[in-house]
């Protein structure tokens, strides 16, 4: 098709109205001439500030919270680019990094995905490039998280000490940003709508490496997360979804033996869960998950 546009946008959004108008601005000033809002049933009037920004951006009201990767897989299906970036409504994308992205994927036919830099809005960095963890990392981190965040375990999960200002093929990118292969992302069925919140982005990465795809971050693309603009208007729910989560990513990547150890992860996680509630209700202030 010869007017096809080369990357598409897919934001979905639950009411995050002012986050998403300084998006979609964003995006256009790097270039993006196809987006698509994904609208979870927003009641702070989303949509119609969208309308009355940009009347070119495709609207799809999903008539529910769906949760985010089955509202950017409404999206994906009616996204025509070659490219298609999936961002959080509360995310600014800085000038040229649409273009960093896109040739990072020209040059290597093998990425199936690739994530920028991505920045707190105090410009310090946000650890959106991660590892697979071992089981020890993945135990210390969820616990010793809480009282030492800076702890060994949490590091190499998190990569806090590899050097964010190299490209590098990676395990997993954050879905705060990420540019998509769509011939990838057909091979994959796109997003696992199975998690409401959080995981999705582990999980397709996940995949994408089982199939053959690589996973890339290029930091001379930059993006500003302002975290949590939607998970935060409902914490609790989204505390025990993101537990949920990495429960249904555990029993899916658990091989042999290592399966054997389920049910200890599950309680584990149930325990986790309630110290992450009483820690947020102690400090009052919006929970980003770990």
């Amino acid at each position: 098709m010869a007017d096809r546009p080369r990357v598409s946008a897919v934001v979905p959004n639950y009411n995050a109205k002012s986050y998403l108008v300084e998006c979609i601005r964003s995006l256009r000033a790097d270039g993006v001439d196809e987006i698509v809002v994904v609208d979870n049933a927003s009641v702070d009037g989303s949509l119609d500030a969208v309308a009355a920004l940009d009347p070119d951006v495709i609207c799809i009201p999903t008539g529910g919270n769906l949760g985010f990767g089955a509202a950017a897989n409404r999206g994906l299906a009616v996204a025509s680019g070659e490219y298609a970036a999936v961002l959080n409504a509360d995310v600014v994308v800085e000038s040229g990094t649409t273009k960093a992205l896109v040739d990072a994927l020209e040059r290597d036919p093998g990425l199936g995905a690739v994530g920028p830099r991505v920045e707190n809005p105090d410009g310090s960095l946000y650890p959106s490039v991660r590892a697979f963890p071992a089981l020890g990392d993945a135990v210390g981190h969820a616990f010793l998280g809480f009282v030492a965040p800076a702890n060994r375990f949490s590091r190499r999960y998190k990569m806090l000490d590899w050097d964010h200002s190299a490209a590098m093929d990676i395990d997993w990118v954050s879905g705060t940003y990420v540019l998509l292969r769509q011939a990838a992302l057909g091979e994959l069925a796109r997003f696992d709508e199975a998690y409401f919140m959080y995981v999705e982005d582990v999980d397709l990465c996940w995949r994408m490496r089982e199939a053959g795809w690589r996973v890339g971050y290029e930091p001379t693309g930059t993006v500003v997360h302002a975290v949590g603009a939607s998970s935060e208007l409902a914490p609790y729910r989204m505390i025990a979804a993101h537990h949920r989560s990495l429960l249904r990513f555990s029993a899916r990547t658990a091989r042999g033996r290592r399966r054997l150890l389920l049910p200890f992860v599950a309680a584990g996680l149930a325990i986790r869960t309630f110290l992450a509630w009483l820690q947020r209700a102690s400090r009052g202030r919006p929970h980003a998950a770990p």
